[in-house]
């Protein structure tokens, strides 16, 4: 046995590096680790002013235009349904470069593209990256995330992903000073760039601990986790947890060992899942799955990808304009999912979801009868309805970044258990990602079946079904050590939910 593997059998005090090295390193990972969210965030958000240009350039229909923006997302289910075993075969961290890779080649055929199938092509490259980067980004940072911190730590991909939607904004906005036929080719080439940076940043990443502990490397798991981790005995504590929910005995304590049974490669771990579930594995999958169903059904990318045709069916004329008001719908996303993971380990992780679809709901109900009423007066100019339309957008997309934006993705990295949460987080992503390409692909022919009023109204009422679903079927976990959330799923009553918010305040009051 080891020196250091004595170490770890028991609790020796020693000195200790300070509180804020440990925390800042663990800050470090999580920022590094959500820099494809920045690609991902800027390739949704450059196309949607992209796309006025690209019709208007390619000659494209209303339907080719509508799977253009939607398709990425459909594409991208082949990377997330591949991301779960990818990145329990080479690691959590060189899963991000191959993210990185698929965006980079993406990003430069979109760019060089000459007709639509060119165009296409890119499309479906760059799709395979998101798929991988929406699945592993979250996971990652959850693994190496303290308990203390996680929910802030893991809610960096959803800031960054918004990052990329507002410099995706800022860059339809300038480049739109181009000629038409060269304005969204540099707009759609320019995303390679941050790939390079991307590459090059992975390099300086520690690799995920509980990844390496179900590799049997205890040694270097314990380094990361002395790392990321508040105290020593904060790191021990999280590695002997690990162990136990891989399936490793504690007396098993030297730098390498040969994991017993290791089903994480894949044997049983989908019949597990999906098959024959626990009681308590059934409801998680229930929870994750909803809550990505909702986040993406209530109809964020419709107001993401087609601000635009928004504020020009709200009244805004210009191209200019409407491309201002959706920077602004950038700024104001952006600055309030800063807002919901600064508060997201303080309030809870439910109490922010119920909040965010309920303010979701009312947005979205004001906004579909402004556009209504607007839409019943053709050639009138009623400015309250304008002004109501233009604001509801900020709201919705306020309402929606403070909670169902990021809590969806702490949510979903942190409930599964350690040897189910990679191909469980990759269902939940390729859910999130098929409804994202469903309404991004529906939503031009559902405006002008419903109007457009009437889809947003369609959208309140799933806001509303997606409220009661929260109430009833999420339970606190704010505060709680990833190897336990699985004791606090399998029932669906409310004392059980009542007692799970009490233990998630109690094991953060404790720290």
């Amino acid at each position: 046995m080891s020196s250091s593997g004595e170490e770890r059998g028991v609790v020796v005090a020693e000195p200790e590096p300070p509180r804020g090295n440990r925390s800042r390193f663990a800050f470090a990972c999580a920022i590094l680790a959500s820099m494809t969210s920045i690609i991902l965030g800027y390739d949704i958000g450059v196309m949607s002013g992209a796309a006025i240009f690209i019709k208007d350039d390619l000659k494209l229909s209303d339907i080719q235009l509508e799977i253009l923006m939607g398709i990425l997302n459909i594409y991208s289910l082949i990377g997330s349904g591949a991301a779960g075993r990818t990145s329990d075969w080479i690691g959590r961290r060189y899963t991000i470069v191959l993210a990185g890779s698929f965006f980079f080649c993406g990003a430069l055929l979109m760019g060089f593209a000459t007709n639509y199938p060119f165009i296409m092509v890119g499309r479906f490259i760059a799709g395979i990256g998101v798929g991988y980067a929406m699945m592993i980004a979250p996971v990652y940072t959850a693994e190496v995330a303290p308990a203390s911190s996680r929910g802030f730590l893991s809610s960096f991909p959803e800031i960054f992903i918004n990052i990329g939607i507002l410099l995706g904004y800022v860059s339809n906005y300038f480049f739109s000073k181009l000629p038409e036929h060269l304005g969204w080719r540099f707009m759609l080439g320019v995303g390679a760039v941050p790939s390079v940076f991307l590459a090059i940043g992975v390099l300086a990443m520690p690799e995920s601990p509980r990844w390496l502990v179900l590799q049997g490397r205890i040694g270097d798991a314990f380094k990361v986790l002395d790392k990321t981790s508040n105290t020593k005995e904060e790191a021990i504590s999280r590695l002997n947890d690990t162990k136990r929910a891989a399936g490793i005995p504690d007396d098993m304590t030297d730098d390498v060992i040969v994991v017993p049974n290791n089903k994480t490669a894949g044997k049983g771990v989908w019949k597990d899942l999906l098959v024959r579930p626990t009681p308590s594995v059934r409801h998680i999958l229930i929870a994750c799955l909803g809550i990505h169903f909702a986040q993406q059904a209530s109809g964020i990318d419709a107001v993401v990808l087609y601000s635009p045709t928004i504020f020009s069916k709200a009244g805004l004329r210009s191209k200019n304009d409407q491309l201002l008001a959706t920077v602004a719908v950038g700024v104001v996303k952006t600055l309030f999912i800063v807002v919901g993971t600064c508060v997201v380990d303080r309030f809870g992780r439910r109490a922010l979801l119920l909040t965010s679809m309920g303010g979701m709901f009312i947005s979205l109900t004001a906004l579909g009868t402004s556009l209504t009423v607007i839409g019943r007066n053709p050639g009138q100019t009623i400015k309250w309805a304008i002004g109501l339309s233009v604001s509801t957008v900020m709201s919705f997309v306020a309402t929606f970044s403070i909670g169902a934006g990021p809590v969806t993705w702490v949510y979903c990295s942190e409930i599964f258990p350690v040897r189910l949460r990679a191909q469980g987080a990759s269902l939940g992503v390729m859910l999130n990602r098929l409804m994202s390409g469903i309404i991004g692909m529906t939503f031009l022919s559902l405006a002008k079946g419903l109007t457009i009023g009437g889809a947003f109204l369609l959208f309140a009422g799933v806001a509303a079904a997606a409220w009661v679903f929260f109430f009833t079927f999420l339970p606190e976990t704010r505060g709680v050590a990833l190897e336990e959330m699985e004791s606090l799923f399998g029932s669906y009553s409310a004392n059980k939910k009542n007692n799970v918010m009490r233990t998630g305040k109690e094991v953060v009051d404790e720290q």
